[in-house]
């Protein structure tokens, strides 16, 4: 089998970015004898804990313990020091950029600017950010068009589940009307947990704790996150184009105890809904609290999980579960878009 090395480029190194390496390292034997990969990291650019570039190819244990350590990865770097995320970008010999920024929900910046820098210096870009599939879907499709290069996102919904890759091959010629689920997974949690009795401020805490909620929770908490993986799935799967701003959204602050408590007596549970749906040319998107009975497929969905049913007008119900997925899942999403984006699956 004939050999390629594949030089990684990664923008953002948090949970996500050091999982993918992890992932990475774990999978390298199998790469190499399935798909004949190797791979090499030539640079690491993080919002505070610095830059490295190195061509030959950077100790990626050495940038894990820096990282986790809290130190900085810039004595890693050969050479100068990067002025900025676009110039790591440019000055980075690489085939793939791994863009995991944190993200930005009313306008996708600047990961935008990044995933496009990349493809315009010829880069296949891999994201786990909603923010430009949402804000940037048809400029960046069109410039890696323009480029012979991959757009790939498969990780910005519901991690390492198959979404958008199953539209583009296992699907053809079938129309999407509508989809419903929940896919906001911290708020899940949060609500499973106020059905024990606690109150939302306590189990914000305990969210933050264990690091699946923000130090800000308004993302999850007022339904941001939903919102916006709503209009995700809207912009690439109905192919139209939607923001998280169009989406009619309520979070759960309104929920109060005795709510929670009346729809257990009543043998219903709260969930935090997403729905969208075309009517007449239109298309209708909601996120909102709402009581489900025990007959719906929503009830069951407990802790972190995430679920989805599309409503086509070949299938009516085809629905997806991910049972609490955390870094690795997303990891593994960003793994099958990199198999993807260089040709090595039947994807």
């Amino acid at each position: 089998m004939h050999m390629q090395t594949v030089r990684l480029a990664l923008v953002g190194f948090g949970n996500v970015g050091r999982a993918l390496v992890r992932l990475l390292e774990r999978k390298r034997a199998l790469l190499a004898s399935q798909y004949g990969l190797e791979w090499v990291v030539t640079g690491i650019a993080t919002g505070r804990h610095g830059m490295a570039v190195d061509p030959q190819g950077l100790d990626v244990q050495e940038a894990l313990r820096l990282a986790e350590s809290g130190q900085s990865i810039d004595a890693l770097c050969r050479g100068p020091r990067p002025a900025s995320m676009l110039d790591f970008i440019r000055a980075c010999p690489a085939d793939v950029l791994f863009e995991n920024s944190p993200v930005n929900h009313h306008t996708g910046q600047p990961a935008i600017d990044h995933l496009r820098t990349a493809l315009e210096c010829g880069m296949h870009a891999v994201t786990a950010n909603k923010g430009p599939v949402v804000h940037g879907h048809a400029l960046l499709t069109e410039t890696a068009a323009r480029s012979g290069r991959k757009f790939m996102f498969e990780s910005t919904v519901m991690d390492g589940a198959p979404i958008f890759s199953l539209f583009r091959q296992p699907l053809p010629a079938s129309e999407l009307m509508g989809f419903m689920g929940i896919l906001n997974s911290c708020t899940n949690l949060m609500l499973e947990m106020m059905e024990q009795g606690r109150e939302l401020d306590d189990v914000i805490r305990y969210a933050q704790s264990i690091g699946i909620a923000e130090t800000d929770p308004s993302a999850d908490v007022d339904g941001w996150d939903a919102a916006i993986k709503v209009a995700a799935l809207i912009t690439v799967l109905m192919g139209e184009p939607f923001t998280p701003q169009q989406v009619v959204r309520e979070g759960i602050r309104g929920l109060s105890a005795e709510d929670i408590r009346a729809a257990l007596d009543a043998g219903e549970r709260w969930k935090l809904v997403c729905t969208a749906r075309r009517e007449n040319g239109q298309i209708h998107a909601q996120v909102a609290p709402q009581r489900v009975p025990s007959t719906s497929p929503l009830y069951s969905v407990g802790g972190t999980s995430s679920f989805v049913q599309f409503e086509m007008d070949t299938l009516s119900g085809l629905g997806i579960l991910e049972s609490n997925p955390g870094p690795d899942t997303t990891a593994y999403g960003l793994l099958a878009d990199l198999l993807n984006a260089l040709g090595k699956t039947n994807g």
